[in-house]
């Protein structure tokens, strides 16, 4: 039996292209963000519990459906706390063999995101006290949703990713517009236009990259 040499150089330069496009193929796979991990989770979250924040707090203190006051916000921060953790160990896995500056712009992307919601929790938290209890979850939510945003068009700039500043600029839209209606509308317009946007986001790239791959 003639020795096979997995080693040897490929036989034609057709051969060679289609080498190199596998590896290319490989590579990108694994770097390429899923935007089904990274989008989806979050949507979720937003369009369940906003969604329920409004059906609880509507326009004018209006109840829509009579739900525990503690359940549209125990609700919203359980299912962003398994948002965080899926993108978290989305991004560990993507990291692991990237090096030099697309590794420090991760790295510096994510502690931006954690210094700017530190930032939002101690201001927000030292002058929400002094309003009306609607007013200060509408301070809360408009805070939140407007640093969401700019993170997301900073990050477009980064990556050069028109889909994401889309994105940040949708999500400043909705939230002024919520914050000139008032609480219990910005509930709603967060859930329906943020969380479905981002679930409808997810669900476009992801087909896209399935037809492109």
């Amino acid at each position: 039996m003639t020795p096979v040499d997995d080693d040897a150089p490929p036989a034609s330069p057709a051969e060679s292209l289609a080498l190199i496009q596998q590896e290319r193929t490989a590579v990108t796979s694994t770097i390429t963000l899923n935007p089904l991990v990274y989008y989806l989770p979050w949507g979720l979250a937003w369009l369940v519990g906003h969604g329920l924040l409004f059906l609880r707090f509507g326009p004018g203190g209006r109840v829509f459906v009579d739900l525990p006051e503690w359940l549209p916000l125990v609700v919203l921060f359980a299912a962003m706390a398994t948002a965080m953790v899926s993108t978290l160990v989305a991004s560990v896995r993507r990291g692991r063999g990237v090096e030099g500056r697309s590794s420090w712009q991760g790295t510096a992307y994510g502690i931006a995101w954690f210094l700017a919601f530190a930032g939002v929790g101690s201001t927000t938290g030292r002058f929400v006290r002094y309003l009306p209890q609607d007013e200060q979850g509408l301070l809360w939510a408009c805070v939140s949703v407007g640093t969401v945003a700019v993170m997301y068009m900073a990050g477009a700039a980064i990556w050069l990713s028109r889909d994401m500043f889309v994105l940040g600029a949708w999500l400043t839209v909705i939230n002024i517009a919520g914050v000139a209606l008032g609480p219990g509308w910005h509930s709603l317009l967060i859930s329906a236009g943020g969380g479905g946007g981002l679930c409808l986001l997810a669900v476009v790239l992801w087909w896209r990259g399935r037809r492109r791959g």
